[in-house]
């Protein structure tokens, strides 16, 4: 049994997780990762073809192996290829994300679409990391110093231990997710047209993201794991941690999408961003409205009226230079007629 994939409005049908064939698997290491940046000039870590799947290992925002010793992180616990890429990479910047790939789709050009489904995620370490420093998260005035945090994590019962009394269900989702903006390089940090550091909680297992394709071969990188996330990750960091990623790509050939869409198996996602909080909600509901007169064949004032009696608009992270508003539209209002 295949897949079967979709268009930007269609309903995904997603395989039981152990049904899918996996194609490649790409490890961290300092040759298969970009530190800081996407850039359409960057060289693939791998090459692939539309349809393929490929499973890719990952680095958590908690620093080096020494960091983590002093955190008190076993060394049986602290993965091992986290030592080479720290003492090895050179060229870096100008973000602080360490992200793997980029993923080269053959078949991807300027103008098309690349459709990524997030078909399985591993949570590689017992452990998840959180901190905040001075100049950084939202209200930085208030806490002018830096303070970490390690959050053991029950990979069985999927609960993170906050502290005495207070568990946190597990919802593991990768904070960046992107292609190459085209030619530039950019920073890692501030999410765009072209995905990347999103901090979207809603992306986890069962997610597909449709991305415009940007530059030859869209480019896709991920990182940036988290075990979880409150809308906004106002400190800057969520619940940090090593991840494996196992995503399936689709080209759609001249769909000409601006922003990326998401969509899981319950709700239709549009995304903005922008330095201002109010035009990423603007864009954010344009992006809806768009969706749903193009996907969904509603009148433009239709649109505009369900996207306020039906959905809801969410602010996604308000941390990372761009601020994020998603739109979440749930898909069972979408009734058949006979």
């Amino acid at each position: 049994m295949k897949l079967r994939t979709c268009t930007l409005g269609t309903a995904l049908t997603l395989l039981p997780l152990a049904t899918f064939a996996q194609d490649h698997t790409l490890l961290a290491t300092p040759q298969t990762v970009a530190w800081g940046y996407y850039a359409g000039s960057a060289k693939p870590a791998l090459t692939i073809h539309s349809g393929e799947t490929v499973k890719m290992q990952s680095l958590a925002s908690c620093g080096d192996e020494n960091a983590l010793a002093r955190e008190g992180i076993p060394e049986a616990d602290i993965p091992k290829y986290i030592a080479p890429i720290h003492e090895q990479v050179k060229d870096k910047g100008p973000g602080g994300h360490i992200l793997t790939g980029p993923v080269a789709v053959e078949e991807a050009e300027v103008g098309d679409v690349l459709e990524v489904q997030v078909l399985k995620i591993d949570l590689d370490t017992p452990f998840a990391c959180n901190h905040f420093r001075p100049g950084a998260g939202f209200i930085p005035n208030e806490y002018p110093y830096s303070k970490s945090k390690i959050i053991p994590l029950d990979r069985e019962k999927m609960i993170a231990h906050f502290s005495p009394g207070i568990d946190i269900p597990l919802h593991p989702f990768f904070g960046s997710m992107g292609v190459a903006p085209g030619p530039m390089r950019i920073n890692s940090a501030p999410p765009w047209m072209h995905g990347g550091n999103m901090d979207n909680k809603e992306l986890v297992v069962g997610t597909t993201v449709f991305y415009p394709v940007l530059s030859k071969g869209a480019l896709f990188e991920a990182g940036d794991g988290h075990a979880g996330q409150g809308n906004g990750e106002v400190d800057i960091t969520a619940m940090e941690t090593f991840l494996s990623g196992t995503f399936r790509f689709i080209v759609h050939k001249n769909q000409h999408l601006l922003w990326p869409r998401a969509e899981t198996p319950t709700h239709y996602i549009s995304m903005g961003f922008s330095p201002d909080l109010k035009e990423a909600a603007t864009l954010a509901l344009r992006n809806m409205i768009d969706f749903l007169i193009q996907e969904k064949h509603l009148n433009r004032d239709d649109a505009y009226m369900l996207t306020s009696v039906a959905c809801d608009m969410d602010v996604t992270e308000v941390v990372d230079g761009n601020d994020g508003v998603h739109i979440m539209c749930p898909k069972n209002i979408f009734v058949e007629t006979k």
